[in-house]
């Protein structure tokens, strides 16, 4: 039976990482490093309480969740590391034609506070309720609808209205 679990598991993680791998990237607005690391966190925090995933309605969402309290958690205790502006040199092997514009809104959600940048990922990446939203979070529906009126007028004065700019044609 325990084997049948682990095997259970093993095909969840494996079928699931790569999601929670993107998801994590943006919550770190493009740290890799930290976004596997919460990754990490996150498939060993499902793994003791397989259980309990097993038995949840949606074992991806749940998922999902933890991985967002993985990473608010992890803002909280991390408030002295301070992210830098300044982004190492990367080849360009041509295979994203978008990256300016990604490069442009990881660098606005990095100058998003934790939470709003949660609730952006949850809201939009995710496509969440608010309901869904502010479960995740632990906070208001209320809440989550500040946030994210707040979130979004700062990356609008981060991005300006037109993201045609950023994007190669």
């Amino acid at each position: 039976m325990r084997q049948v679990r682990a095997d259970e598991y093993a095909e969840f993680a494996a079928a699931r990482a790569g999601h929670l791998y993107r998801s994590a990237c943006l919550l770190t607005a493009g740290d890799t490093h930290l976004a596997e690391d919460l990754v990490q966190e996150t498939l060993g925090r499902l793994y003791v309480s397989w259980r309990r995933v097993t038995r949840a309605e949606n074992p991806a969402g749940y998922a999902q969740t933890v991985l967002m309290r993985v990473f608010l958690t992890h803002q909280r205790r991390s408030s002295t590391e301070r992210a830098t502006d300044v982004l190492p040199d990367r080849p360009d092997d041509g295979a994203g034609r978008d990256t300016p514009l990604r490069l442009t809104l990881l660098e606005a959600l990095a100058g998003l506070p934790a939470k709003d940048r949660a609730v952006v990922v949850l809201r939009y990446w995710e496509d969440r309720s608010i309901e869904e939203t502010a479960q995740v979070m632990n906070v208001s529906s209320a809440a989550v609808r500040t946030r994210c009126v707040r979130a979004l007028g700062r990356l609008r004065e981060l991005l300006g209205e037109d993201l045609s700019e950023y994007a190669r044609p």
